[in-house]
């Protein structure tokens, strides 16, 4: 019965479940409050880790119609025929309609079929810049169930020849604007490779591809030349500079690239948006989650030969860009990813002797939040590490056993990062032998082996430097001379330009008058990043890069003021 006063007609009772009820929607009002505080993404992570699981089970499932494994390349096809009219790739104003790059890459397949040694399982080495053939180039070789290396474009020389080396390819396909670089190296190239290239008119002993294109046919090529029983066979090779020595074949098989290509759908991209696309497409970014994105969703891509960031936003606006990628895609993902996703550690490092850091009994620690610590994330069956072609030395590098157990396998990305209180992760810098610079990784040792083969240099010591206003690190090297030898700067800058490209050439030089004796090679490296490239702390000659003069020229107090200031541009 209701109480007398309370206001309620008499002989009407209150139901009892009312107070529970009341408890109950300020305890969730309270909860909701307190996951607003202490966990503010959760419904964010929870909702992709959702969206992950699913990538998960479909790109390892059976999705055909008969059963069979699905690929990029069948997803494409699938585009292909369900969209063939939509813009798939527009490139200076032409636009390729998601048809005609399947027609196109038929005619591709059709030629190397019918005119080269290729065969089922070869791998064709593809040097070329950022421009529709280099898709259409590996769409048809990927038709013929050929696995294609992506050669870094801006390596030259030595390098080159050992990246061509590494893969064992039996044809390369060269672009119109690398016939000067090939011809540099022929002589000095494996035996039995045959070379073709995307012009009419070749030197002799290359191959037209462009002039038998004309002819070819572009009628379907039959599913049975790239048919797949296993995700876990190569796809691509993509060269990663590592953390030392020459440039490394990374072997990517079908199931990466197809979990790849889910990155752009997994970040709310829809078939509707524009992707704008700099980066080159030798690097994975580009090409696995970039291309292979707009695939899994049927987009468009906007590609540029090169990144420019003076027409960068007018691009955006002249083609309604709605989505663009950037270096430092890994950074993104990582910090998007809810932890019970991705496992991974920060562990403790050792700067100067450039190693983990292991307690008494030999295992490795995290570190807290807010210090930097080498990223790494174990190898098992779900997440496999397929090493590099031609280099199992190498593949043993980048793996770290027995961290935190007797028996665990880590892969070390070679990247330091930083947590911060929300969890979010930063770059921090690259370890070893290699600093981070224009986008690229720089492997000192090939730098200073390219410096080295001066004959009046002793010793280069090679290194990256912090500069204001920049990310990552310009490259400086420390050299000493031969006896009774003296510093040619002009043949130093003609070196470095001929064999090394743009972004791993030296900005500064140091002249000692000998290395130092004490501690580790690693050691005085580390000395001299300390002390940086100021005129005002260093009292060794100091050299700058000015391509302009072609040559190196002193470092003055006037000239290292102006790149601190930014009036100077490296």
């Amino acid at each position: 019965m209701a109480e007398p006063g309370s206001g309620l007609p008499s002989g009407l009772a209150v139901p009892t479940f009312l107070p529970w009820l009341t408890g109950l929607g300020a305890g969730m009002v309270f909860l909701s409050f307190l996951q607003k505080l202490l966990y503010p993404y959760f419904w964010s992570d929870l909702w992709y880790l959702l969206k992950m699981v699913r990538c998960g089970l479909w790109t390892t499932g059976k999705h055909g119609q008969k059963g069979e494994l699905v690929t990029v390349l069948d997803k494409f096809l699938i585009q292909a025929m369900k969209r063939p009219q939509k813009p798939f790739i527009i490139y200076e104003g032409d636009i390729y309609t998601y048809e005609d790059v399947d027609r196109r890459s038929n005619k591709v397949a059709h030629v190397l079929l019918n005119h080269s040694p290729l065969k089922r399982g070869d791998t064709v080495a593809l040097l070329m810049s950022n421009e529709p053939d280099f898709v259409h180039v590996w769409f048809g070789l990927a038709k013929l169930g050929c696995v294609v290396a992506f050669l870094n474009s801006n390596v030259r020389s030595v390098s080159l020849l050992h990246c061509i080396r590494s893969c064992e390819p039996r044809v390369l396909v060269v672009g119109a604007g690398f016939l000067e670089t090939i011809e540099d190296v022929l002589p000095r190239l494996p035996e039995g490779i045959s070379i073709w290239a995307m012009k009419d008119s070749v030197p002799q002993g290359i191959i037209s591809l462009k002039e038998k294109l004309s002819t070819a046919s572009d009628c379907h090529v039959p599913r049975s030349h790239h048919a797949i029983s296993n995700t876990k066979t190569p796809y691509l090779y993509i060269f990663t500079s590592g953390t030392t020595g020459l440039p490394k074949a990374a072997m990517i098989c079908h199931l990466a690239a197809m979990k790849s290509s889910t990155g752009l759908w997994a970040f709310g991209c829809t078939p509707d948006d524009i992707i704008y696309i700099t980066l080159p497409l030798y690097h994975s970014a580009a090409s696995l989650v970039g291309i292979g994105g707009c695939i899994e969703l049927g987009a468009t891509c906007v590609l540029r030969k090169k990144f420019s960031a003076s027409q960068f936003w007018n691009d955006c606006r002249k083609y309604n860009v709605t989505v663009f990628q950037y270096i430092g895609e890994l950074c993104h993902y990582l910090c998007k990813q809810p932890k019970l996703f991705f496992t991974f550690h920060l562990i403790k490092y050792d700067f100067q002797k450039d190693e983990p850091i292991r307690d008494e009994q030999g295992w490795c620690s995290d570190v807290k939040k807010g210090e930097p610590g080498l990223l790494i994330s174990q190898v098992n069956e779900k997440n496999p590490f397929f090493g590099y072609a031609g280099n199992k030395k190498q593949t043993e590098k980048k793996l770290l056993c027995d961290v935190f157990k007797k028996g665990d396998v880590y892969f070390n990305t070679g990247d330091l990062m930083v947590q911060d209180q929300e969890d979010f992760l930063y770059f921090w810098d690259r370890i070893g032998d290699t600093f981070r610079w224009k986008g690229e990784n720089v492997a000192t040792t090939e730098v200073g082996a390219i410096i080295g083969m001066l004959d009046f240099i002793q010793e280069a010591n090679v290194y990256g430097v912090v500069v204001p206003g920049y990310e990552g690190k310009a490259g400086m090297a420390s050299i000493t001379l031969k006896p009774n030898m003296s510093l040619d700067l002009e043949k130093v800058y003609e070196q470095v330009v001929t064999f090394l490209p743009a972004y791993a050439r030296p900005q500064f030089l140091r002249m000692q008058e000998k290395m130092e004796a004490t501690g580790t090679f690693k050691l005085q490296k580390f000395q001299l990043v300390e002390e940086g490239f100021s005129p005002l702390k260093i009292s060794d000659p100091l050299y700058f890069m000015d391509n302009l003069k072609k040559s190196y020229i002193p470092l003055t107090k006037e000239i290292y003021d102006q790149i601190i200031l930014g009036k100077i541009k490296l």
